[in-house]
C-alpha cells in the first residue's frame, strides 16, 4: 500500500515558479513510477509528467516539457515537480500518482494523492 501527499502549491504571479512535492509512505514507493497530473475547473484530468523508479526515464506533456521538470529523491520517498515560467492557464489542482510499471496508459495508476492547488495570477 502506498499513500501519497502533495505539497508546495499556492498562489504565484505569471512568470513565477513553484516546486511541488509528492511524499509517499510505503516501502515499495522507490520501485514505483510516479506521474503528475492536473485538473482545472470544468476540464478533464490532464497528464503532466512521469518518472520511472530510478529517475532515469522521464516524459512530459508537450505543452509543459520546456517549463516543468520532474525528479525524485528515493532516500526521501519524494518526487518533485519544478514548474517555471508559470502561466495563468497552469492554474489547476495538481496531484501525483504511483504504479509499479513506467510504461502504460497515461491515466491508469494504482495510487493517487489528494492534490494541491496551484493558482497563477496574471
Amino acid at each position: 500500500q502506498v499513500q501519497l501527499v502533495e505539497s508546495g502549491g499556492g498562489l504565484v504571479q505569471a512568470g513565477g515558479s513553484l516546486r511541488l512535492s509528492c511524499a509517499a509512505s510505503g516501502r515499495t514507493y522507490s520501485t514505483y513510477a510516479v506521474g503528475w497530473f492536473r485538473q482545472a475547473p470544468g476540464k478533464e484530468r490532464e497528464f503532466v509528467a512521469r518518472i520511472n523508479w530510478s529517475g532515469g526515464l522521464t516524459i512530459y506533456a508537450d505543452s509543459m516539457k520546456d517549463r516543468f521538470t520532474i525528479s525524485r529523491d528515493n532516500a526521501k520517498n519524494t518526487v518533485y515537480l519544478q514548474m517555471n515560467s508559470l502561466k495563468p492557464e497552469d492554474t489547476a489542482v495538481y496531484c501525483c500518482a504511483a504504479r509499479p510499471q513506467y510504461y502504460g496508459d497515461d491515466l491508469s495508476y494504482d495510487y493517487w494523492g489528494q492534490g494541491t492547488q496551484v493558482t497563477v495570477s496574471s
